[in-house]
């Protein structure tokens, strides 16, 4: 799966250390997920969601594994 997590970090000026604050995740969770290295649970995708004020599929994009 794809995520413009990065982009919506830089849009609201939030480390990677501070978003993982808000989220009650480490940073290494943050970089994980920002290279495509971990998918977050769904509950952790609609707290990004809520905290950036988008939808899930704003973030998150799904790629078939073929």
């Amino acid at each position: 799966m794809k995520n413009k997590l990065k982009v919506f970090r830089a849009m609201n000026d939030i480390t990677q250390e501070g978003l993982a604050e808000k989220l009650g995740v480490t940073r290494q969770t943050i970089i994980a997920i920002e290279k495509d290295k971990y998918d977050p649970s769904l509950s952790l995708a609609f707290k990004m969601a809520m905290l950036f004020q988008v939808k899930i599929e704003d973030i998150f994009l799904y790629e078939d594994e073929k």
